[in-house]
């Protein structure tokens, strides 16, 4: 057996392989240590083995998930097509920090090679990728490739420099920093945004949130270990780095699917709100209006609402004279006149033809009158460009203003109220504001 070990040893070394030569070594004199070794040796032996291996697995696993999920982030972009809320920036995380693994166990262990540089930097790179394509999902327009370049070429840099300058412990410190650091400007930026931008998402956001922060946590108390303990804190037999790559692979399974529930999250919220609009004004529809409606007064601070119906004066005569390219271009004026006189928080509707509805929602009957004049009075004064001619057109409305309700289930009664001073005001002449009795008409004068 020495004879074997001797053999084994020459050729090795010929070939100037250290990492090879250590790992045969170590294959070779297993046995003869376990052997020797006393009980209690021998026992520390195993465990240290065993760990080493669980570990060894737990990476390979990880690899698989991010290379798997990564071929599935790509195919759901490219289902997408021109809406692809980030995916393809996902499947470049996920591939980067895969490849990244699948290096970690090919190179075995703290080392200064080419292969280690990429190693780190594959590794930095995917939590900006995720960090890009978290920008796309939210409707920013953020470029991929060069951020990343970019990034990767400064970081190369910098691992050269600190290797030269300070030796292998600062570099591998550097990357747990870093990754650190990351993280932790992720984790605020998930809980900024679960006040600001992410409102609607947050549940999602504060899970994502707790999430990040466990890896930023764990990457920083790397960090200490590897000041502390030199690299011998990376060996694969510690046991916190068991811990840390099951935390990972806890993460490489529950994020990817995550990340899906948030694009259907987002698909069924567009879809619903496609449903809830009216296509060509974008303003609700009557679906959408009633179930806004629901939602306010579901509400404890629900008080008093009111109800417009605005009728375009003569519509029939504009589509006749001007065609109905024309008779949409005045509508969708009259709409946006509309959206921009509400007071914020009120409703406004298309409930279909030349009718719009705005429902004033915690005002008085008084200021919903003076609100419904000065629609009146906006919509008059407005001039409408008609496209291929010099010539501008005016038009007026009509508006019927409901007393006050404090229910959904009381809409159909309020809609009804505000169609008849509608009609009422239709009768006396038009380009008036006419209020449900018992309350009064309002002069342009009074407001």
């Amino acid at each position: 057996m020495a004879l074997g070990i001797c053999v084994q040893m020459f050729k090795l070394t010929s070939c100037f392989d250290y990492h090879l030569l250590q790992s045969s070594v170590a294959h070779l004199l297993e046995p003869s240590c376990k052997a020797l070794a006393p009980d209690g040796l021998q026992t520390g032996y195993e465990s240290a083995f065993n760990v080493n291996m669980v570990a060894t697995i737990l990476v390979g696993m990880l690899c698989a998930h991010l290379l798997c999920f990564s071929v599935m982030f790509l195919l759901i972009s490219k289902r997408l097509q021109g809406q692809k809320m980030g995916m393809d920036f996902f499947a470049m995380g996920n591939l980067l920090l895969g490849l990244a693994y699948v290096l970690q166990l090919v190179e075995g262990g703290p080392a200064w090679s080419l292969m280690s540089v990429v190693n780190h930097t594959l590794t930095l790179a995917s939590p900006v990728a995720y960090w890009l394509g978290a920008m796309r999902f939210f409707g920013r327009s953020v470029p991929l490739l060069r951020p990343l370049f970019a990034f990767a070429a400064a970081y190369c840099v910098a691992q050269v420099l600190v290797q030269w300058s300070l030796g292998p412990v600062a570099r591998y410190a550097m990357l747990s920093g870093m990754s650190a650091l990351l993280f932790l400007i992720m984790s605020i930026t998930v809980i900024y945004g679960v006040r600001t931008f992410a409102k609607d998402l947050h549940g999602e956001m504060v899970f994502f949130a707790a999430l990040i922060g466990g890896i930023c946590m764990l990457n920083a108390l790397k960090f200490v270990k590897i000041l502390d303990g030199g690299l011998d804190a990376l060996q694969m037999d510690r046991n916190f780095q068991l811990v840390f790559y099951i935390y990972m692979s806890f993460l490489a399974t529950v994020l990817p699917p995550s990340i899906v529930w948030l694009v259907l999250r987002r698909l069924t919220d567009d879809l619903r709100d496609i449903a809830a609009r009216d296509p060509m004004t974008q303003l609700l529809n009557r679906r959408g209006l009633t179930e806004t409606l629901q939602l306010y007064f579901s509400s404890r601070k629900a008080e008093h609402a009111h109800l417009l119906i605005v009728d375009v004066d003569h519509f029939k005569r504009i589509n006749d004279s001007y065609g109905h390219q024309v008779g949409d271009t005045v509508l969708c004026h009259v709409a946006e006149v509309l959206r921009n006189t509400a007071r914020r928080g009120d409703l406004v509707s298309r409930l279909g033809g030349e009718e719009f509805v705005l429902i004033c929602l915690d005002t008085d009957a008084l200021g919903s009158m003076l609100l419904a004049e000065r629609l009146r009075a906006a919509i008059e004064k407005q001039a409408i460009k008609i496209t291929g001619s010099d010539q501008l057109l005016h038009c007026t409305v009509t508006i019927g203003v409901s007393q006050r309700f404090a229910n959904a289930d009381a809409l159909e009664d309020a809609m009804q109220q505000a169609d008849i001073a509608l009609y009422r005001g239709k009768a006396a002449g038009r380009n008036r504001v006419e209020a449900a009795r018992p309350l009064t008409a309002i002069s342009p004068l009074q407001a």
